[in-house]
């Protein structure tokens, strides 16, 4: 989403604190916040594909920390 269009969702959010929008903006706005949340979205889960786990190689001896189990 191009920043253009963040302004144009703040300027409506804005006048919508000031008086109520006409139907034409108040669609408009709605239109702009769902093609916001679908490019945040978007990048979260391009983000999160890029999270790789490191593999789960302890012993499980007296001194761990892995904080994975309990030890007795």
């Amino acid at each position: 989403m191009n920043q253009k269009k963040i302004d144009r969702i703040n300027e409506l959010a804005k006048k919508a604190k000031i008086q109520p929008l006409n139907a034409a903006e108040k669609a408009e706005q709605q239109n702009l916040r769902q093609e916001y949340l679908a490019a945040v979205r978007t990048n979260l889960k391009s983000s999160l594909d890029l999270i790789k786990t490191a593999p789960h190689n302890c012993e499980g001896g007296a001194d761990c920390t892995c904080g994975h189990h309990h030890h007795k």
